[in-house]
């Protein structure tokens, strides 16, 4: 299941400079992240941008894992 959901998003030098997009959209998954980070419900986000799904919010949270579990992250000290 993560495979298929991880289809829907698209890596394309031509669509938003590269950065990783719901495919077939120029809706970036940093966009969603943030969306989410700042509280909005999936329900607010999807009435906010209808062309994406629930599917589309799920394939971008597990591109955020993936792309964590293959990074080194340096948090700042408060």
């Amino acid at each position: 299941m993560a495979t298929k959901l991880l289809d829907h998003i698209e890596l394309n030098p031509r669509v938003c400079n590269g950065k990783p997009v719901i495919r077939g959209t120029r809706v970036p998954v940093t966009v969603l992240l943030d969306l989410m980070a700042e509280g909005e419900t999936w329900d607010q986000i999807l009435t906010g941008y209808p062309a994406l799904t629930a599917e589309h919010l799920r394939a971008a949270l597990l591109y955020a894992k993936a792309s964590l579990e293959n990074a080194d992250v340096e948090l700042l000290a408060a």
